[in-house]
C-alpha cells in the first residue's frame, strides 16, 4: 500500500470522527482530502464524499438512535425535501466547473459557521417547538441542492437549521441530521453517477475508515457539553472555509483572504478574553451607561 494511500485512510478516519460526533463536517473535510491529498479532481472527489459520507452517516446513526437522539418525524419530513434538491443539484453540477463548486461549498460553509458561532436567541426553541412541519420543505429544498452541487451531505446545514429554526438541543439536531444526511447524500451520488466515475476500491476502502471514526465519534456526544460541541463545530467550519476558498481563489487573493481571516481571528480572541478591549472592539457593545438616579 502506497504512503498516500495510508495518509489517506488515516485522515478518513478522523473524517468520520467528526462526523460522529458533530453530525456533519465530514464532507468539509472529505471533499478537500480527497482534491488535495488524495489528488481526485473536484467533481470527482464531490461523487466520491457523497457515497462516503452517506454510509458513513448511516452507521453512525445507529448509536444516536439508540441513545434517543434521533427525532424521526421532522428528520423524515427534512429528508424527504431534501432529497429531491439534490438529486436535481447532482443533475445541475455537471454544468458548472469545479472551481465555481469549490468557492459556492467555502461560502456556504462561512454562512453556517456564523449561524452557530452566534447561537439562537434566548426562547427561540420554545417558538420553533410551535411551528408547523412544513417549514422543513423549503430549508430541506435548498439544503438538498447545495448537497447535490457541492458534494456535502449538508450537516453543517442541517446542523444550524435544526438547532436554529427547530429549535431542537444540539445532540438531538447531531442525530437528526445522520439520518437526513444519508438520505441526501445517497440521492445527490445518483444524480453525479450520469457524469462522473468512481474508483470504487479506494471508496470502499475510505468509507471502511471513516466509518470505525464515526462510530467512536457517536459515542463520544455524551461527553461534551451542549454549547462547546455547537461552537466547537462553528469555528471547525470557519477554519476549513477560510483554507478551501484560500486554494480556490487566485493567488494572491487566497494568501490575502487567509491573512485576514487570521488577523480577525486574532482580534476576536483578544475581544473576548479581555473584557478591556470590549468598548473600541467593532463587533461587541459597550455596556449601556446607567440612568440617573431620580431626584
Amino acid at each position: 500500500m502506497e504512503p498516500i494511500t495510508i495518509l489517506v485512510l488515516a485522515l478518513s478516519v478522523v473524517v468520520g470522527l467528526t462526523l460522529g460526533l458533530l453530525g456533519g463536517g465530514g464532507s468539509i473535510l472529505m471533499v478537500p482530502l480527497l482534491t488535495y491529498v488524495a489528488g481526485m479532481d473536484a467533481k470527482q472527489a464531490i461523487t466520491t464524499s457523497l457515497f462516503v459520507v452517506g454510509v458513513t452517516s448511516l452507521a453512525s446513526l445507529l448509536p444516536h438512535a439508540r441513545a434517543r437522539n434521533v427525532r424521526w418525524v421532522p428528520g423524515l419530513v427534512f429528508a424527504a425535501a431534501s432529497m429531491s434538491g439534490a438529486f436535481l443539484g447532482g443533475l445541475a453540477s455537471a454544468a458548472i466547473p469545479g472551481a465555481v463548486l469549490m468557492v459556492a461549498f467555502a461560502v456556504i460553509m462561512l454562512a453556517s459557521a456564523g449561524n452557530m458561532i452566534r447561537g439562537r436567541k434566548k426562547g427561540s426553541g420554545a417558538e420553533a417547538k410551535g411551528r408547523s412541519l412544513l417549514m422543513y420543505i423549503p430549508v430541506g429544498l435548498v439544503v438538498g441542492l447545495v448537497t447535490g452541487l457541492v458534494g456535502a451531505g449538508g450537516g453543517f446545514v442541517i446542523v444550524p437549521a435544526l438547532v436554529l429554526l427547530a429549535g431542537l438541543q444540539m445532540k438531538h439536531a447531531v442525530g437528526t441530521s445522520l439520518l437526513v444526511i444519508s438520505l441526501n447524500s445517497a440521492s445527490g451520488m445518483l444524480g453525479h453517477l450520469n457524469s462522473t466515475s468512481v474508483n470504487w476500491p479506494l471508496t470502499l476502502s475510505i468509507t471502511a475508515a471513516a466509518i470505525i471514526g464515526s462510530l467512536i465519534g457517536a459515542r463520544l456526544t455524551a461527553m461534551v457539553p451542549e454549547k462547546k460541541l455547537r461552537r466547537g463545530f462553528g469555528y471547525f467550519v470557519l477554519v476549513m472555509g477560510v483554507f478551501v476558498l484560500s486554494q480556490e481563489l487566485p493567488h494572491p487573493a487566497g494568501l490575502i483572504l487567509a491573512i485576514a481571516a487570521a488577523v480577525a481571528a486574532l482580534i476576536w480572541v483578544l475581544c473576548t478574553k479581555i473584557p478591556a478591549l470590549a468598548t473600541i472592539c467593532p463587533w461587541r457593545k459597550a455596556p449601556a451607561p446607567l440612568a440617573p438616579a431620580a431626584d
